[in-house]
C-alpha cells in the first residue's frame, strides 16, 4: 500500500471521522477494532508532523538568537 502525503490537518480530519465512526453502536467488533487502529496510526503520524514542526521552529529560534 502506498502511503500518501497528507497534512497535519487532514490527517486531524480523518481521525474525527474515525472517531465519529466508533461512536455508532452498530459497528461490528471487528469493524471497531480496524477503524481504531487506523485511527492510532493516524494519530501517530500526526503526532511525529508536529514533533518535528517543533523541532524545525526550535531551530529557527537558535538562529535567531545568533544573528
Amino acid at each position: 500500500m502506498q502511503e500518501e502525503k497528507q497534512s497535519f490537518e487532514t490527517k486531524l480530519e480523518n481521525a474525527k471521522v474515525i472517531l465519529e465512526t466508533l461512536s455508532n453502536p452498530e459497528l461490528s467488533l471487528e469493524e471497531g477494532m480496524k477503524k481504531y487502529q487506523e485511527g492510532i496510526a493516524i494519530l501517530k503520524e500526526a503526532n511525529k508532523m508536529l514533533e518535528e514542526a517543533k523541532l524545525t521552529y526550535t531551530k529557527l529560534q537558535e538562529k535567531e538568537e545568533l544573528a
